[in-house]
């Protein structure tokens, strides 16, 4: 069972948790992260997910996930990365690029607090460091591939954000 802390529209924790698959209280927020990983070449590091995830199978993305309890934003994008691509990143080398709450996706709305984190790393990647086994594959794609991806429908559609936030970070 994973358990989120819950926040109000100002990032401020609110002492209340929520189990993960409840529905979110009105006026309240759980933190979400996106991390994007940039290498030297200008390529970003996407993964695809795994043909048994319960949304999107097979559909590319970038690492992301759920802050939990007694977590903050930068340690849930650590966290994340390690579980699902099995990188650990130095924190020192993110920064983020983009935060909304409660954003609104193709008319949806998400009782979430998104925060975008953009990491620098030039490395190996290997699947087999991965803690969890949400990711059939990674790849390392230049932004004109990656908006490919997206207009052919093959990326996760709430990461429309990528070419206005991050490919410009």
């Amino acid at each position: 069972m994973e358990i989120w802390d819950l926040y109000d529209e100002n990032r401020e924790l609110t002492g209340r948790e929520q189990i993960r698959g409840e529905t979110i209280p009105d006026g309240y927020y759980h933190m979400v992260v996106h991390v994007w990983i940039r290498n030297s070449k200008g390529e970003y590091l996407i993964s695809q997910r795994s043909a048994d995830r319960p949304t999107f199978p097979l559909m590319w993305e970038c690492i992301g996930g759920s802050v939990v309890k007694g977590e903050d934003s930068l340690n849930g994008a650590l966290r994340e990365t390690q579980e699902e691509v099995g990188l650990i990143l130095a924190p020192e080398d993110g920064k983020m690029v983009h935060s909304v709450v409660g954003r609104i996706v193709d008319g949806v709305k998400f009782a979430d607090i998104l925060d975008v984190w953009l990491f620098e790393y030039d490395g190996p990647v290997s699947l087999e460091q991965a803690t969890t086994r949400e990711v059939a594959q990674v790849a390392w794609m230049t932004k004109e591939e990656i908006k490919e991806m997206l207009d052919a429908g093959k990326l996760v559609h709430t990461l429309k954000y990528f070419l206005d936030v991050v490919a410009n970070a």
